[in-house]
C-alpha cells in the first residue's frame, strides 16, 4: 500500500491534470494509480488539502486547489493559533506533552496537524493539554527545528 505522502501528491497531480467532479471520480483515478483509500480516508485528505469546488457551468462543479497565497495565509493562521495557545512543552521518547491555555488544546493541536510538520505522526487534545506522537526516528531537536521553521517566534 502506498504511503500518504505520496498520496497527497497524487491528488494533487490529478486535480490540476485532469477535471475532477466528484469523489467517486478521484477515487478511480487513484485506485488506477495503485492507491488502496477509502471514501473517508479520501474525504479527510481533500480537507487537509483544503480543496474546494468551483462552478464549472452546465457541467456542476470541479475541484480546486487553493492557490499558493491562501496556502501561505491558512499556514499562518495556524500558526497563530499555536502561539496563542501554547504554554510549555515536554518530551518522553517519542511522545510531547504540550500544554495549553485553558480550552486551547483543540486549537493547539488542530494547528499542529496542519501545520506540515512532517516529524508529527499524529495529536490527541483534551482541555489544556495535547499529547503529540513524533514519528519513529525524530529527535526532540530535529521537532524543535522545524517547528522553529514554522513557527519563527516559537520559544520552549
Amino acid at each position: 500500500m502506498k504511503e500518504r505522502p505520496q498520496r497527497l501528491q497524487a491528488i494533487k497531480r490529478i486535480i490540476r491534470a485532469h477535471k475532477i467532479n466528484s469523489q467517486e471520480q478521484l477515487l478511480r483515478h487513484l485506485v488506477g494509480e495503485g492507491f488502496s483509500v477509502t471514501q473517508a480516508t479520501l474525504s479527510r485528505d481533500l480537507k487537509l488539502l483544503k480543496v474546494g469546488k468551483i462552478a464549472e457551468g452546465p457541467t456542476g462543479y470541479a475541484y480546486t486547489l487553493p492557490s499558493e497565497e491562501e496556502r501561505r495565509e491558512s499556514e499562518r493562521s495556524y500558526v497563530d493559533d499555536f502561539l496563542r495557545g501554547y504554554v510549555s512543552i515536554e518530551f518522553s521518547g517519542s511522545v510531547a506533552v504540550v500544554r495549553t491555555l485553558t480550552g486551547h488544546a483543540d486549537s493547539v493541536g488542530f494547528a499542529l496537524d496542519n501545520m506540515n510538520i512532517s516529524q508529527i505522526l499524529g495529536t490527541v487534545a483534551g482541555a489544556d493539554t495535547v499529547i503529540m506522537v513524533l514519528r519513529e526516528g525524530t529527535t526532540r531537536a530535529a521537532f524543535i527545528e522545524a517547528l522553529k521553521e514554522k513557527a519563527p517566534d516559537f520559544e520552549e
